[in-house]
């Protein structure tokens, strides 16, 4: 984390006082408020543009495999399911549809034949559980813009042989370039006034939400993300077993 110590005497003002104005914020959490004065601190110590380009290098043929040499799979049912059993598939469902011509979250848009990009995600987790008789479930991580609607959706899923679980990336309140203040302490406590900050957020939302812990705790290990809108985005075993016999 950007300190003090590593900023100009004006940054360091500017950040003390976001510091003070966002422990103000009760509508997020003190993890919330910690992520986004880090976030923040980062910018301003001018992080992000200090990228040493003589460490990053192509990677080796050791470390990117290619796809038809990866080993063949095991032919018994059962190692598959102890394969599958370890895996949670995550969907990215903080965005709006609002580029599709859709008021609610992307993933209820239809895709063809009546099915949403939600429905046929929940097509292929109950057909791959069904047929290895494993438990792989499914994680949505939402955003204050999709959350209420997402947990109504889901609500159609009931009898579905999978769980569906959710959890809401961070909430981070919209600055106002003129005073580097938070907009919600300008008396905009609408929507309008936060933003989710992006993808990169997964892993701290994770851990944040308890979702990390609870699916650690029934033995998963490894997580598949993709984006809600994104149905290429299938799990492969071939890759899986590379990763866990690694």
């Amino acid at each position: 984390m950007a300190t003090a110590t590593t900023l100009s005497p004006a940054d360091a003002d500017k950040l003390n006082n976001l510091k003070s104005a966002v422990a103000g914020l009760n509508q997020i959490s003190e993890n919330e408020k910690s992520g986004f004065i880090n976030l923040v601190g980062r910018y301003l110590s001018g992080e992000a543009q200090h990228i040493d380009w003589s460490k990053i290098q192509t990677p080796t043929d050791e470390v990117v495999v290619p796809y038809d040499k990866l080993a063949p799979l095991s032919e018994d049912p059962a190692e598959t399911k102890k394969l599958l059993d370890k895996l949670v598939v995550l969907k990215l469902n903080g965005g709006l549809g609002t580029t599709m011509g859709c008021t609610g979250p992307k993933s209820v848009i239809e895709v063809r034949n009546g099915l949403t990009f939600l429905d046929l995600i929940v097509k292929q987790i109950e057909a791959l559980n069904a047929k290895f008789g494993c438990s792989v479930p499914l994680l949505l991580m939402n955003s204050f813009n999709t959350h209420d609607d997402t947990l109504k959706i889901v609500e159609k899923y009931a009898n579905s042989n999978i769980d569906i679980h959710t959890f809401n990336q961070s909430q981070y309140p919209r600055l106002v370039t003129e005073d580097f203040a938070p907009l919600p302490c300008k008396g905009n406590s609408g929507k309008d006034g936060w933003y989710p900050p992006g993808h990169g957020d997964v892993f701290p939302s994770l851990m944040n939400s308890g979702k990390l812990d609870a699916l650690l705790a029934k033995g998963k290990e490894y997580v598949f993300v993709a984006n809600s809108d994104n149905l290429g985005a299938i799990v492969d075993l071939s890759i899986l077993a590379m990763i866990l016999h690694c």
